[in-house]
């Protein structure tokens, strides 16, 4: 009898390995494989495989790394010209808002109806050919830029790839 209660006792007291809550510990069996001698061939074969693995990665990371410094040359340029861009539009913005303060005073100085459509038809002239100078400008900054990106960041960068991933 006393034996029974041991063995229950036991088995009352036995610790789990696993969280308190969750799926317990389960060990795997440990299976003694027999060694097997690897032919030579084999492990030839898989020197030749590693290396070739090895090589291919490295000329992969190499392209990738150009590939990131090429981005980033693109990036760079390309957000000055942004800004380059945009300070032209501001400045440009800032000269048409001078020139319609200075017509309104003008349009307010006149003492006829037929001064007022004259310096009105002259403002509306300068305007047209100050807006035409300015399309002008920022068509020629947006090419500068995109150029400077053809020219500069991609074409040296395609010149530079010539040893490509296998």
């Amino acid at each position: 009898m006393t034996e029974a209660t041991t063995a229950t006792t036991q088995a009352k007291t036995a610790k789990k390995t696993g969280a308190p809550f969750g799926l317990p510990n389960y060990e795997i069996p440990k299976i003694d494989l027999p060694k097997i001698e690897v032919p030579a061939a084999f492990r030839e074969l898989a020197d030749k495989g590693i290396a070739q693995a090895r090589d291919t990665y490295e000329k992969a990371k190499a392209a990738t790394e150009k590939a990131t410094d090429q981005l980033k040359d693109t990036y760079t340029t390309a957000a000055k010209g942004a800004a380059a861009y945009n300070l032209k539009v501001i400045e440009i913005a800032r000269t048409n808002t001078n020139t319609a303060f200075d017509n309104a005073n003008e349009l307010l100085g006149a003492k006829s109806l037929s001064e007022f459509v004259e310096l009105s038809s002259a403002h509306a002239r300068k305007q047209i050919e100050a807006m035409t100078a300015q399309t002008k400008e920022l068509t020629e900054l947006a090419q500068k830029v995109t150029t400077e990106i053809a020219a500069n960041d991609w074409r040296q960068g395609d010149s530079k790839a010539s040893d490509k991933v296998a």
